[in-house]
């Protein structure tokens, strides 16, 4: 016997449709970013030290997201020798990652809890190949502005 849906009886929780290629549409991925305790009704619960490892990666996302805001708000603070376009282009390219990599993250965290609870294999993402090279552009960039003054 399942316990009751924490939202009262009125709205009883249900699992999200998948699509015809077996995955959800978004709005249900969305809806679950709001309401986390509809995800008890995808499939059975998975060891829970799957999904603390699943919440440390989350939050090691976070911490990421973190680190370029604070990177985009050191860039205009510390570089103020740079003209204003190229110091406000590279510090809203890092605060602009910040938060997708924030979205991402509470994305990730729905994929992943959602397919280890139904037995299905973890979704794929571009997403870590794509941060990584956006990282190492900017930071290529802030080397030669440091270096070189250029912008000035």
């Amino acid at each position: 016997m399942s316990e009751p849906s924490p939202s009262g009886p009125s709205e009883p929780s249900r699992p999200a449709e998948p699509r015809g290629d077996g995955r959800t549409s978004a709005v249900a991925d969305l809806r679950l970013w709001f309401a986390p305790e509809r995800m008890r009704a995808e499939g059975s619960t998975p060891d829970y030290r799957f999904s603390l490892a699943n919440e440390r990666t989350f939050l090691a996302w976070l911490r990421t997201a973190m680190a370029l805001v604070g990177g985009g708000f050191a860039v205009d603070q510390f570089l103020p020798e740079t003209g204003r376009p190229l110091r406000l282009a590279l510090a809203l390219t890092l605060l602009a990652g910040g938060a997708v990599c924030a979205l991402r993250a509470i994305s990730h965290w729905v994929r992943c809890e959602r397919a280890m609870r139904r037995g299905e294999d973890l979704p794929m993402s571009r997403f870590p190949v794509a941060l990584g090279l956006a990282v190492g552009v900017v930071a290529l960039l802030m080397v030669i502005v440091a270096a070189f003054g250029w912008g000035g």
